[in-house]
């Protein structure tokens, strides 16, 4: 069963996103407690069904507003919460999440001990932060005194409180009213989706050095300069440049990609024409849907980067490329599950050999938590939207036969919830 809700409004209620749930929340605690009465066609007799939800399914910003968690600075991650080992970037401004990756790493792992390749001179001796339990999260709620924002002066209060507590809370969250969120396992899933797409821009943009949103330029340089010990990419005092990286394509290269992708034609319904979305002037994408993102990111960038990449670039780049892919194939086991959550602190540490600090925001480090998540929650195609997407397009292509990829795109965005409301039951 899918909950839908609909905020009336322009503007985004951001924490006071709670207000309209009150309904929603008072429905599921009397479908806890009470239930309601319902026929079952196969005894053809009533029988009084309770319900549970389950988990909340949202991008990250969406995450903060319904778990009252910030998800924005140094204490982003809702996992790691007070022990991240975030820094903010003295030319950059902005927080990196580089190096905080090694505490998930084996004891022995030679990583940890590495003061070269990382942030210089430093070792990792910490282990990887415990993972609380709902009833230790809301008694470290109730402990700060954190209100709900349905209660008189929430604002202000809440707001001292997580000011001079220096913690990531920002509210108590409407969903611990519901006598069993507690005892949940997983109460807000992270959204692969939005993660995977965010990493793979990252990725492309900062290969192709597009102008504005490529992560390495001078700033990033400065701070590289500062925290890593690379001096071959260090301003050369002659000609007053930056030497080009080893992830960073020449012109020829990236001229050849652009005209590869130009041409490349995927079975019908398997992905969109990405052909219309490459810029072979400025050497971009542009108009990336996610889900044209998740074909690139799991299949091919290993094809994509193959020689035209160092070869510890490309492989570093497989692997998280091959990490999605098996995060998100239909059917998981436990045991992949666990050698995933082993084998991503080890491909993350290799892409921080490679990239410059300014290069890893939330977004590349939230999948050191995914494996764990999908271990409790199961496979991810229960938890994001594709499928729904897949079969609109589908039936989209059924009743227009000549209609094209840039139209049904725009459905996507103008119509999709209207259809997805057959689905939906309240």
């Amino acid at each position: 069963m899918f909950l839908s809700i609909i905020v009336p409004g322009p503007r985004n209620p951001k924490e006071k996103l709670d207000v309209f749930l009150q309904p929603l929340i008072a429905e599921l605690k009397h479908l806890w407690e009470v239930g309601v009465q319902t026929y079952d066609v196969s005894s053809k007799q009533n029988f009084q069904m309770r319900a549970a939800l389950m988990w909340t399914i949202s991008d990250f910003l969406a995450y903060s507003m319904l778990s009252g968690w910030s998800t924005a600075g140094k204490l982003a991650c809702p996992y790691c919460m007070e022990n991240s080992d975030t820094f903010s970037l003295s030319k950059g401004g902005k927080t990196s999440w580089f190096d905080s990756h090694h505490k998930f790493l084996p004891m022995e792992h030679p990583f940890r001990r590495n003061k070269k390749a990382f942030r210089k001179w430093q070792t990792v001796l910490k282990g990887a932060p415990p993972i609380r339990s709902g009833a230790e999260i809301l008694e470290l709620i109730e402990q700060y005194g954190f209100k709900k924002v349905t209660e008189i002066d929430a604002d202000g209060k809440n707001a001292r409180i997580s000011k001079n507590c220096r913690c990531g809370w920002k509210k108590r969250s409407i969903f611990w009213d519901l006598p069993y969120w507690k005892s949940n396992l997983i109460r807000h899933n992270l959204d692969v989706m939005h993660i995977e797409k965010n990493f793979f821009d990252n990725i492309f943009n900062t290969i192709m050095n597009v102008e504005g949103k490529t992560k390495d330029n001078a700033k990033s340089r400065e701070d590289l300069k500062e925290f890593c010990s690379r001096p071959e990419l260090h301003r050369d005092e002659t000609t007053n440049k930056f030497p080009k990286a080893c992830y960073s394509l020449e012109k020829d290269a990236k001229e050849a990609l652009c005209k590869w992708l130009k041409e490349l034609r995927f079975p019908d319904g398997y992905a969109s024409n990405m052909g219309r979305c490459v810029d072979t002037k400025k050497h971009k994408l542009f108009g990336m849907k996610s889900h044209d993102c998740h074909v690139f990111m799991q299949r091919l960038i290993p094809i994509a980067f193959r020689k035209l990449l160092p070869g510890n670039v490309w492989q570093a780049l497989t692997e998280i490329s091959i990490f999605f892919l098996n995060l998100t194939t239909t059917v998981i086991t436990k045991e992949d599950m666990e050698r995933l959550e082993k084998e991503i602190p080890i491909i993350l540490c290799r892409l921080e050999r490679i990239f410059p600090p300014s290069f890893f925001d939330s977004m590349e480090h939230l999948p050191i938590h995914l494996a764990y998540e999908a271990m409790i929650a199961g496979p991810v195609q229960y938890r994001w939207m594709y499928p729904f997407e897949r079969i609109y397009a589908k039936e989209l292509r059924q009743s227009e036969p000549h209609i094209d990829d840039a139209a049904i795109d725009a459905k996507l965005d103008q119509d999709f919830a209207s259809w997805f409301e057959k689905f939906v039951s309240t």
